[in-house]
């Protein structure tokens, strides 16, 4: 099967498991900038990857765009979403969710790698909003044993990613 990967990463991991998919499928790997602009109609298999900002998927509105032609000619569309949350919290699938409407989510395969954050690589803005949900987190009177893990472990960068997290998705490729 031929295959292509696009991704959009702001500190690392989303790239990171870019080239372990491609690296594992044999497939090319792009950054969003020379991907999108790629003949997708080429490969058999589309492999998205975005980070969540805001529990929206980043530069998800261009693949939307791509969908209908691409699900027209039996194209397999694979969408991976990185970001800080552990592999196992339970708001990750409904935040995936979100960003698709339902024809949409009938016609391609989702899946969750997690990341971390990375302060050294992040940009400004999206340092300022994790610093404030973290000063927001630690002012509340009742903070939850969740809210309080959450706030210590965003309050420095930290690695979550790891490769076991692609075997999904190589599966969902070879299906």
């Amino acid at each position: 099967m031929k295959a292509v990967v696009i991704y959009n990463s702001q500190s690392g991991f989303t790239k990171k498991y870019a080239e372990w998919i491609a690296e594992a499928c044999g497939c090319k790997c792009l950054e969003f900038k020379q991907g999108s602009k790629e003949n997708l109609f080429e490969y058999d298999a589309v492999i998205f990857g975005g980070w969540f900002f805001a529990a929206g998927i980043t530069k998800i509105a261009w693949l939307k765009k791509q969908l209908p032609a691409l699900n027209a000619a039996g194209k397999k569309v694979i969408v991976y979403v990185t970001g800080g949350s552990p592999a196992d919290s339970p708001d990750v699938p409904e935040s995936i969710r979100r960003n698709f409407t339902e024809e949409e989510w009938s016609n391609i395969k989702t899946f969750y790698c997690p990341g971390g954050l990375n302060y050294d690589k992040m940009n400004l803005p999206s340092k300022l909003a994790i610093k404030m949900l973290v000063k927001s987190i630690k002012s509340k009177k009742d903070v939850t044993d969740k809210e309080k893990y959450m706030a210590e472990t965003m309050s420095h960068s930290y690695d979550f990613s790891d490769k076991k997290y692609i075997e999904p998705i190589l599966a969902e490729l070879q299906k």
